[in-house]
């Protein structure tokens, strides 16, 4: 069930883990999301066997998979759930409000509304990054406890493969050798860093030397189905002109992230993985309350370099040393380079088949190809 642009790339990373088995089919079909636009242009670019809707939800399936939570109930499947980002982090807002959610708010992904309908528990396995996840759970969502499965987080391990690639990714990108890569990060939402700070990406541009450093933008697919691919182009044809590299959101933000020699981001899920990866990041202030803690994201709110906007750049960006990778990783995923071989087991599980004798793989990200834009996440 592929409702957004971010909850598909995930789903891509996971269903290769079974996709090459000759006894398994793999269908795809797009839930009602306010945020699917492009899904489908996605899909079919990658030649994936797409059903609409109406008829999926008529279908009775040995397995679903699904990275976001609407519309679950209407499937007729044993459900795998899992996270679309860098765990679960975000407090529940009580109504339409703007208004943060206070620090006592659920946490959003392991509460009873979203993990129930109508009494019954939803997913047959909830794939969890971490312990602290299970005793959230345990607190939020009781009766989904016998239903959490640890399997680590998937996007994370592919991007630990992806670091012997940089050179490939940098060159792909168009970088000099002697040139530094810039990327700034937004998550969605008028908390983001997009949202929040419209002149951020104008002013780093307009500080950092342009034959030393390039600067790329990587917003959130939400952002580009909110606004438009061409108000967004519109709003940074300036810094796009000027040089900005602005990767479509059907691409693999990952390449990026390996590729950079610094990161600014703020409270979303690619701060936190540019951080693990050992990339030097820089934070924006995060908004309130702070992330759940335990989380990647509260680690960083508390011990990451702050971005000050209203001091020259250049020297900020040599403020290191301050977050532990190793640190982030951990709050990250509580098993490291497994979660291939633990989510193809509650695959198969759920399948009710037996896994086949090869090893999982974790697979690197693909290599930027410029003159194609819509690549698979799955290389």
């Amino acid at each position: 069930m592929t409702h957004t642009l971010a909850s598909c790339h995930r789903l891509l990373d996971v269903i290769g883990y079974v996709e090459s088995d000759p006894r398994v089919q793999v269908v795809f079909t797009i839930a009602p999301d306010v945020f699917n636009h492009r899904v489908e242009q996605l899909l079919d670019g990658l030649g994936a066997l797409v059903l609409p809707w109406q008829q999926a939800v008529r279908e009775r399936f040995d397995l679903g998979l699904a990275a976001a939570h609407g519309g679950l109930h209407e499937l007729h499947a044993p459900l795998l759930l899992l996270a679309h980002g860098a765990g679960r982090s975000k407090r529940v807002r009580s109504g339409p409000s703007a208004v943060p959610a206070p620090a006592d708010h659920p946490v959003y992904g392991l509460d009873a509304q979203r993990l129930t309908h109508d009494g019954r528990v939803l997913p047959a396995a909830l794939a969890l990054s971490h312990e602290y996840e299970v005793e959230v759970l345990r607190r939020q969502c009781p009766d989904a406890l016998a239903t959490a499965v640890v399997v680590g987080d998937p996007c994370v391990d592919r991007l630990v493969a992806s670091l012997p690639r940089r050179p490939d990714y940098r060159r792909a990108m168009g970088l000099g050798e002697h040139q530094e890569l810039v990327v700034v990060a937004s998550t969605w939402g008028p908390e983001g860093s997009f949202g929040r700070w419209p002149d951020l990406l104008p002013q780093v541009m307009a500080q950092l030397p342009a034959e030393r450093y390039r600067v790329a933008a990587l917003l959130h697919p939400a952002i580009w189905a909110a606004h438009g691919h061409r108000q967004i182009r519109a709003w940074l044809r300036n810094c796009l002109d000027a040089g900005l590299l602005l990767p479509e959101p059907t691409e693999d933000w990952r390449a990026p992230v390996v590729a950079a020699d610094h990161v600014i981001g703020d409270h979303g899920s690619v701060t936190s993985y540019a951080a693990a990866v050992g990339r030097p990041t820089l934070v924006l202030p995060a908004p309130e309350p702070a992330p759940a803690p335990g989380t990647p994201q509260h680690l960083l709110a508390l011990h990451a370099p702050r971005l000050d906007l209203h001091r020259p750049l250049l020297p900020q960006l040599a403020l290191t040393g301050r977050i532990d990778p190793a640190a982030v990783l951990g709050a990250l995923t509580a098993r490291p380079g497994d979660a291939a071989e633990l989510l193809r087991r509650t695959m198969y599980r759920l399948l009710q088949l037996t896994e086949p004798d090869r090893p999982a793989r974790t697979d690197p990200v693909p290599v930027p190809r410029p003159d194609h834009r819509d690549t698979d996440p799955n290389g």
